[in-house]
């Protein structure tokens, strides 16, 4: 085990961290709404700000659909209609505190782009390569979806994934599912930790 896998962890150069899909349509009251989707963002808000005052990239991700998402169950797709392009429901959580400087990556905003993964957007790894980005601190809704699909991409493509366990709220269709995801991520070698464990 080498020294970076002991706790506490410090963030260092070469760390970021992704902030994905906290918008209204996902929290208590939303189109798609994810059971506690609201109490994580003071915890993520704790995180950006660690980040912030490291001056440290931080990155979030909202999903972006046409009126016509190949995804909605209009177009016989597994979901009610969500998260559509300037739509109320497509903002960013109220409560949630994105400085200006934070890059937006869209996703999902073609009818046939699925957009659970923000590696979708081939922008989003241009802009971790032009940041010489090495290890990833991942929270978000929702942590079996559009979490679990962003984590395994970045583990593929070869990125030390940190699953901030305390700042991820899952969609749950069957009870288990989010506890399953994050123990899918563990299996693929996502490190899960919480916000006490970073210096």
């Amino acid at each position: 085990m080498s020294q970076v896998d002991f706790f506490p962890i410090r963030l260092k150069q070469g760390d970021a961290l992704l902030v994905v899909d906290i918008q209204n349509d996902f929290l208590p009251g939303g189109a798609l709404e994810v059971a506690d989707g609201d109490k994580i963002v003071p915890v993520v808000n704790a995180y950006i700000e660690r980040f912030m005052r490291s001056h440290l990239p931080v990155f979030a991700t909202r999903d972006w659909h046409p009126s016509h998402h190949g995804s909605f169950a209009d177009q016989d797709g597994p979901w009610p209609v969500h998260c559509v392009a300037d739509s109320k429901g497509a903002e960013f959580a109220p409560g949630l505190v994105l400085p200006e400087t934070v890059p937006i990556v869209s996703k999902g905003d073609t009818a046939e782009a699925e957009g659970y993964s923000a590696f979708e957007n081939p922008e989003f790894e241009r802009r971790l390569n032009n940041a010489s980005i090495q290890r990833l601190f991942v929270c978000g809704i929702a942590t079996d979806y559009c979490v679990l699909q962003t984590v395994r991409d970045a583990l593929k493509l070869g990125y030390r994934v940190f699953l901030l366990q305390d700042a991820l709220a899952a969609a749950n269709v069957y009870p288990q599912d989010g506890l399953e995801a994050e123990r899918m991520m563990a299996d693929k070698g996502a490190r899960l930790i919480t916000l006490d464990e970073l210096a």
